[in-house]
């Protein structure tokens, strides 16, 4: 399961289902919705894929599916950004450091979050 690379639909849906907890498919076409037109019918078969695929459990209440995120969202976000980071910057992390201090302004609390893990990790 924890080698599963979710699509970018499926991860948009990971991040409701991390978000709100356990969700029937309703309420998930819904939050998406908010973002872009979804047909209900679109997200119900995501939701059934990704349940074939171990990125979601589903439990029948009634009629009703309501479905769980079956991966951790922390794992998750790391397997996914390590692989971004071996692909597009040849496994050199400083790389994508420095160019997303380089494109980015960094408000002051963020320069401090930096500098405590820069701090933490040379320890």
């Amino acid at each position: 399961m924890s080698n599963i690379k979710p699509t970018e639909a499926e991860l948009e849906i990971l991040q409701i289902l991390w978000e709100k907890g356990p969700s029937t498919v309703r309420t998930v076409n819904e939050l998406l919705n908010t973002r872009r037109d979804v047909g209900y019918t679109t997200t119900l078969k995501l939701m059934q894929i990704m349940f074939e695929k171990g990125l979601a459990t589903r439990m029948e209440e009634g009629r009703t599916h309501v479905y769980t995120a079956a991966l951790d969202e922390q794992d998750t976000q790391r397997r996914l950004l390590q692989q971004f980071v071996d692909t597009a910057f040849r496994g050199n992390a400083s790389r994508l450091m420095l160019q997303l201090l380089g494109d980015h302004q960094a408000d002051a609390a963020e320069l401090e979050a930096i500098k405590a893990l820069i701090e933490q990790m040379e320890k």
